[in-house]
């Protein structure tokens, strides 16, 4: 199978040169199959780099090469912890825009297009990696960083192009901020917005919202600094997200067992990054929750993400014995109208955690009340709202912090 022979070479390639790898599996050079893969190889986790960085800054032990070979820097958003630097040489920077090719290939983007990128190029590698993938397969490639957003749509307004990677939130933020310019964005001639960074692009609601603004597709992709672009949506299917397999051995397992879920049940992306020599993960557990559905397909994999990523495992809340997801709750706000940026509190000082949400209204003032009954209805729960100023809420163009935990 292609996926047995590419962790071999995976193997061959990194040791033992790579330190980490190197103590985690001895003297272990190949496996035989998946299933001793699977049952002989440890999981990687990000508590082990984050405390491998931390014991060896800056860069922790997980370099295969000299670091005089690496050209590229980035590191991870920091959402969960402290940030980690991640460095790649040229050949593990070209696996990544491989990979970034084929999420524009799918988004429909061709040599000779356009995509505009309205997003400040910070250190975090999805920036950068999606800009220089469509660079390096002709397609003319226009920042928007350093801009408002008044100034982006403007540039928008002038150039036409034709695609735009931004988070959901942003998209949707940018659609509000025409109509207060008197600039409907679905003027501007996008064909397709490629959104990233939070789950909205595989929430029906979510997705249908950002379609209606813009007159215009919409394209889900996930990936992580540490482990690379990893999906598309299928373009048969949006509710169906593909993962790249010829880059990726993916597997999905209980959170809890960590054994394989069977197709159709929900359970945790683990990912080994096949062609990632300079910087390789083995068997990371990603903490996304994902359902693994077929595809009809034998080699690779033959399962792709149905409803794209679900949430982390470490997200979801339990209120009155109700698992919560922020993916879930993002479904419900937007389907009320009326509706702008939001934000969840969930407090756990007292004995049982509570969750209450704070929106701002932008319509007659009936969004609150409108969304505690569609929460009623879907949780079986009260879950109180509170309405706010438009402009209140924080609105940020990489992934949106929604989720206040209160526990002091």
């Amino acid at each position: 199978m292609k996926s047995l022979s590419a962790i071999n070479d995976l193997l061959g390639a990194i040791l033992p040169a790579n330190e980490f790898y190197a103590a985690k599996l001895g003297e272990r050079r190949r496996v035989e199959s998946l299933e001793e893969f699977r049952e002989e190889v440890p999981f990687t986790t990000k508590d082990e780099l984050a405390a491998d960085h931390e014991a060896h800054p800056p860069y922790g032990t997980t370099l295969t090469y000299p670091l005089e070979t690496y050209t590229r820097f980035h590191h991870t958003s920091g959402t969960r912890g402290n940030p980690m630097a991640w460095l790649d040489d040229p050949a593990g920077w070209a696996w990544i825009l491989e990979s970034w090719q084929w999420v524009w290939t799918n988004a429909g983007a061709c040599p000779g297009d356009s995509a505009f990128f309205p997003f400040s190029f910070g250190p975090f590698l999805g920036f950068w990696s999606a800009f220089e993938a469509a660079a390096a397969m002709g397609i003319r490639a226009i920042p928007g960083g350093g801009l408002s957003s008044e100034d982006r749509l403007r540039m928008m307004a002038l150039h036409r192009p034709q695609f735009m990677a931004c988070t959901p939130t942003y998209a949707l933020h940018l659609a509000l901020v025409g109509k207060g310019m008197d600039l409907a964005v679905d003027s501007l001639g996008v064909k397709a917005l490629v959104v990233c960074g939070e789950p909205g692009g595989s929430i029906p609601e979510v997705r249908e919202r950002i379609e209606t603004e813009w007159g215009a597709g919409v394209v889900d992709h996930h990936g992580m600094t540490e482990v690379g672009p990893v999906t598309v949506s299928d373009p048969g299917n949006p509710d169906l997200l593909r993962i790249y397999h010829p880059s990726y051995h993916a597997e999905v397992v209980s959170p809890e067992s960590l054994e394989q879920v069977p197709l159709g049940e929900v359970g945790e992306l683990v990912l080994t990054t096949l062609g990632r020599y300079g910087a390789p993960l083995i068997r990371y557990r990603t903490g996304d929750l994902v359902r693994p559905v077929a595809t009809g397909e034998t080699d690779p994999a033959p399962f792709a993400l149905e409803g794209g990523i679900i949430g982390r495992a470490d997200d979801m809340v339990v209120v009155r014995g109700v698992n919560i997801y922020p993916s879930a709750i993002e479904a419900v706000v937007r389907s009320v109208d009326g509706v702008g940026e939001y934000q969840v509190e969930v407090d756990e000082q007292g004995a049982l955690p509570e969750i209450s949400l704070v929106i701002e209204n932008l319509g007659d003032g009936q969004a609150e009340e409108a969304l505690e009954a569609r929460l009623r209805a879907v949780f079986s729960m009260r879950i109180p709202v509170k309405a706010v100023g438009l402009g209140t809420l924080p609105v940020s163009e990489v992934k949106a912090q929604r989720w206040k935990v209160i526990r002091e």
